[in-house]
């Protein structure tokens, strides 16, 4: 019934222009600074992730988005003009932005508070309506986001619907304009096949094994820091994090050395009493990140690092010797244990990501710029990110999405704010010469025509 009656409040709204939008992103603004204590003990209790890296990897993106949309919405707004083309002389032509309509948007668990609010800001810029539903995974954090969008909207604006697998079914059943949704290819599927029951669009923000390269010419102290960060942060709970490392066999023990060092200095000698290190979300993942582990070590794979685990615990963990027969060389990972696979030759590596489903991001390191480009060249990712890792998804001007396998559209600044519009061409005649060619088709509109297609074709 509650369901029933917040797919009924939120519709389509009359005029929402530039002022409008504007101030419902402020009034989001202002709620969130408002509530972010509220929202860092949320994030804690949920699984156990440190004030510093919900302020850093929850909070400011979504303050970031907001400041960097409102800064350029006026400009997203406006018509573009187009040139005409030689068969569209003496006509005008201009693109206008407008809503989508009613959006439903279904956030993951691992960045729980990003990942529902970011894509409502994209939303709300481009003046539609939208129906949030927040991860039951992450139950303390689904209802700070219902309170902040409660406090902060109009019913008729934004919703949000808080439930279990059930509810985010029923929800697919509506006939919504634009389907935002961030979670596993699996589900994405799942979603997309609904979708098309309605022929909505929709934007899938996926994931997949992205792998990393860690060239002859790195700086390994530099790729320690990067690499380690973006992999161990939200103990390893990240759809961009490194799912593996291909490690040049030249600077392999000096690189294995500075990572060790790294996570040290991070996490220290027992980061289950570390205040810097999250927690796995639930017994369920922990359980299935134990079981990946088993199965490599069973298969022959050796913890080189870490591998503590209790309850949801688990220490940041290297592995080695790994193999095709290992389920951790098949399933993404998506935790906190990084298998480490020596190479002689790039194009070994290269073959290897290019049998596999496209990722949503790819890392290399290496001094020498030909060595990235050449990678980059040579293989297919959603984004890239050269000697560094996971920050490209800061970057506000920078699509983020996946390709195939890793999803498809984009997100985020413009491209989130072109996610949910419909770009509406408008062509106004002007004193077009294409009625000079309309039927009857006489000799003199034959010729008319052959000369036309001498001129254009």
């Amino acid at each position: 019934m509650v369901l029933r009656q917040k797919q009924s409040a939120v519709g389509r709204r009359g005029a929402f222009g530039l002022e409008e939008r504007r101030s419902a992103l402020a009034h989001l603004r202002q709620t969130i600074e408002r509530r972010e204590r509220d929202i860092v003990a949320a994030l804690m209790r949920d699984f156990g992730k440190p004030e510093p890296e919900v302020i850093l990897t929850e909070i400011l993106p979504v303050l970031q988005e907001i400041r960097h949309t409102m800064r350029h919405l006026k400009g997203w707004m406006r018509e573009r003009r187009v040139a005409p083309t030689l068969s569209t002389l003496g006509t005008s032509a201009r693109i206008r932005p407008e809503p989508r309509g009613v959006c439903l948007i279904i956030a993951p668990w691992n960045y729980p508070f990003n990942l529902a609010l970011s894509p409502l800001v994209s939303a709300l810029a481009a003046g539609n309506s939208a129906v949030v539903k927040p991860s039951e995974m992450t139950p303390a954090t689904s209802r700070v986001i219902a309170e902040i969008i409660e406090q902060t909207f109009p019913a008729d604006l934004v919703a949000v619907v808080e439930g279990g697998r059930e509810v985010s079914q029923r929800l697919l059943e509506q006939p919504f304009d634009h389907i935002f949704f961030t979670g596993s290819p699996e589900v994405g599927k799942v979603v997309m096949a609904a979708a098309a029951k309605h022929l909505a669009s929709v934007t899938l923000e996926l994931g997949g094994k992205s792998p990393t390269i860690v060239g002859p010419g790195a700086d390994v102290e530099k790729a320690a820091r990067w690499i380690a960060f973006g992999k161990f942060v939200n103990a390893g709970q990240t759809c961009i994090a490194p799912d593996h490392v291909f490690v040049h066999k030249s600077v392999e023990a000096a690189f294995t050395a500075a990572l060790r060092r790294t996570i040290l200095r991070a996490y220290g000698d027992n980061p289950r009493e570390s205040r810097d290190y999250a927690r796995i979300v639930n017994a369920h993942h922990a359980g299935r990140l134990g079981a990946l582990l088993a199965d490599a070590v069973e298969k022959g794979a050796r913890v080189s690092f870490g591998g503590e685990a209790e309850g949801t615990f688990l220490a940041p963990t290297l592995i080695e010797a790994i193999t095709p027969q290992m389920r951790i060389d098949e399933e993404e990972i998506f935790g906190p244990i990084l298998p480490l696979i020596p190479y002689d030759g790039v194009d070994t590596v290269i073959a290897r990501i290019n049998e596999r489903p496209k990722p949503l991001a790819l890392y290399v390191f290496d001094r020498e710029p030909g060595f990235a480009q050449d990678v980059i060249a040579r293989t297919s990712s959603g984004g890239v990110g050269v000697n560094l890792t996971t920050l490209h998804y800061s970057h506000p001007a920078l699509p983020f999405g996946g390709v195939n396998h890793s999803g498809m559209g984009a997100a985020h600044g413009h491209y989130g704010f072109r996610a949910f519009s419909h770009e509406k061409p408008i062509l106004t005649e002007r004193w077009s010469a294409v009625p000079l060619l309309f039927p009857p088709y006489t000799q003199r509109v034959k010729r008319l025509i052959r000369m036309a297609r001498r001129l254009l074709g």
